[in-house]
């Protein structure tokens, strides 16, 4: 086949195809452009998730009949100084953006600068170009786009539903307005409840833009980032390594003012956090770079989200050199010298490995008998773990003390000791043949639930408990229509919920396993993890996820003091639980010292 020239409109079609990924991505372009117009009021409107209607109104500088007619043409743009594509100083540059859009769209620009008596307007439909013509409006630039790829079957098809494209669009002005706190941005629409985030200046406008945009809880729990380090400026906000969240989706990366994907500063964030955040959980960061532009190629991705940088070691070291500053400066410290040394003499055994005990293992902490032969006595009523784990109450010996009791004449000798003490409220210290273990109550129990959650999904729907009182969950609109969509599924885990208004959830019944859990934060992780599978049908090849999620919520918390009966009832049931040496997100679930190192420590060993 010989080679021919592609007509004009195919080829505006072609670029299309890279700068119209979805409505959310025509948004960007479009709300960038009005940035870089020097706007300082911006309003988003949509419908049908943008697939029907794109609005854009802003208060910029407009354009007269020259460059109106101009912004419609490929390769046409007023972002380039020079022509110098090493130096990018605005957020947009390609000049592809309103010709690629009016090529599988119906677009129609409407434009006034500030010293003309009216403004004027031009259409494209589908690439067939019309105008201008005058326009009565205020200053500034109005764009519609309406009906995206309706000429184009093969493309409309892969959209998603309106739903999923309108929160795609949410996500895109969130991060923008994260990065442009002097502009007031309103998103509204016929297919969302609005959101106003008024513009803000001064010392503290960034933080105050992100608890706008985050939340205040995000500010209250956030160290402020401050550091210029080999021409490197890193700004922003780290959350306390205490404050994560399920994913990543609530980690924000700024460079120069445009927001972006990079796997540096991906990987300069988990390695800030390593020493702080467990691996399961993501810390919660808006991170602002500014850097020459010079050091800096944009131009890896069409949509310019993805850039590489000239040295990414100075990057990754800026990065992690001031997260690590604003931790230590808010209290954290690393370990001593001297307890490293000690928890070098630790090991954590599997416990899938440990040979069988010898003995009928509890079913809870109901097993009275058992405690009663080693000489503990406890005044308060056992309770049922089997039948109610989590829902734990009557803890009444202090902290780090037991009551003393009087050794069996034939102690039976358990694979995990027999308790001794508790201390800091979660660390149950245990006695055995072989040396002294340290169990973690809280990680062991998320085991045991975990393990029992799936033996019931295992045998048909978990069952589950009403609440006396429907609990009543405050959440961002998407986190509440993801869980609205996912809440048959959610009924085979043994929770029933239901929608309360545009930004909240009812729940009804929780599983009976998890007793007295904390709902509220078990519905957040939930809400997180449908954000990150993205699909509701996902979640039955996400059962252990979810189970996991619940578990972790079911288990013992750490703080709550333990009668010495229902230590050993815990120990016993690890004992005949698999996996139980870990809990299930990785961590050991006890640590244990033989007698030889005992000895080893105290320069006794020979």
């Amino acid at each position: 086949m010989p080679i021919r020239q592609l007509p004009e409109d195919l080829i505006n079609r072609i670029a299309a195809g890279e700068v119209v990924e979805r409505p959310a991505s025509v948004v960007k372009e479009l709300v960038e452009n009005s940035i870089d117009a020097g706007a300082h009021r911006i309003v988003i409107a949509t419908a049908g998730g943008g697939i029907d209607l794109i609005r854009i109104t802003d208060d910029g500088h407009g354009m007269d009949r020259t460059d109106l007619m101009l912004s419609v043409e490929r390769h046409a743009t007023s972002k380039l100084s020079v022509d110098d594509l090493d130096d990018i100083r605005t957020l947009g540059f390609r000049g592809e953006a309103l010709a690629s859009i009016g090529s599988v769209a119906r677009l129609s620009v409407a434009s006034r600068p500030a010293d003309a008596e009216s403004g004027l307007i031009i259409t494209v439909d589908n690439g067939r170009r019309s105008g201008p013509v005058p326009q009565a409006m205020n200053r500034g630039t109005v764009i519609e786009v309406r009906d995206i790829f309706a000429l184009i079957p093969a493309r409309r098809k892969f959209l998603k539903s309106a739903r999923a494209e309108a929160a795609a669009i949410t996500d895109v002005v969130k991060r923008l307005a994260m990065a442009n706190p002097e502009i007031h941005f309103i998103l509204e629409g016929s297919d969302r409840n609005p959101s106003n985030w008024p513009a803000v200046s001064g010392e503290g406008a960034l933080a105050a833009r992100l608890g706008q945009v985050m939340g205040g809880d995000f500010i209250d729990n956030a160290v402020p980032l401050a550091m210029a380090r080999h021409g490197v400026v890193v700004a922003g906000l780290a959350g306390l390594p205490t404050y994560t969240r399920a994913n990543s989706l609530s980690q924000f990366y700024f460079v120069n003012g445009r927001s972006v994907r990079d796997k540096v500063l991906v990987g300069a964030i988990r390695a800030a956090y390593a020493d702080y955040v467990f691996r399961d959980r993501f810390p919660v960061v808006a991170l602002y770079l500014a850097v020459d532009p010079g050091a800096v190629d944009v131009n890896v991705h069409p949509a310019k989200a993805e850039l590489r940088f000239q040295d990414q070691g100075a990057i990754r070291g800026a990065v992690i050199r001031a997260i690590g500053t604003a931790i230590a400066a808010a209290g954290f410290k690393a370990s001593t010298s001297v307890a490293e040394d000690i928890l070098g003499a630790f090991t954590a055994p599997e416990m899938a490995e440990a040979p069988a005990p010898a003995y009928e293992p509890a079913t809870g902490f109901n097993d009275a008998p058992r405690a009663t032969s080693y000489g503990y006595r406890s005044e308060a009523a056992p309770l049922h773990l089997d039948r109610a784990p989590g829902r734990l109450a009557g803890f009444t010996a202090p902290s780090g003390r037991v009551e003393p009791f009087t050794e069996p004449a034939e102690p039976v000798d358990y694979p995990l000791g027999t308790a001794r003490a508790q201390m800091f409220d979660n660390y149950i210290i245990a006695q055995s043949e072989k040396g002294l273990l340290l169990v973690d109550q809280h990680a062991a129990h998320e085991r045991l639930v975990y393990e029992r959650f799936k033996a019931q999904m295992a045998s048909g729907p978990v069952a589950s408990q009403a609440q006396l009182i429907p609990v009543i969950v405050e959440l961002p609109e998407e986190d509440c229509t993801r869980l609205e969509d996912a809440a048959p599924e959610l009924e085979r885990f043994g929770l029933y919920l239901d929608r309360f208004g545009p930004r909240a959830i009812a729940v009804r019944e929780t599983p009976a396993l998890l007793g007295n859990t904390d709902i509220s934060g078990l519905i957040r992780d939930l809400a997180d993890g449908l954000a990150e599978w993205d699909s509701t049908a996902a979640l039955s090849d996400r059962m252990e996820a979810i189970i996991g999620r619940m578990a972790c919520h079911g288990s013992v918390r750490s703080g709550r003091r333990l009668r010495v009966d229902e230590m050993n009832a815990l120990l016993r049931d690890m004992e005949a639980t698999p996996h139980s040496g870990q809990c299930i997100h990785g961590r050991p679930t006890y640590v244990e010292l033989k007698k030889g190192d005992i000895e080893r420590l105290f320069g006794r060993s020979r």
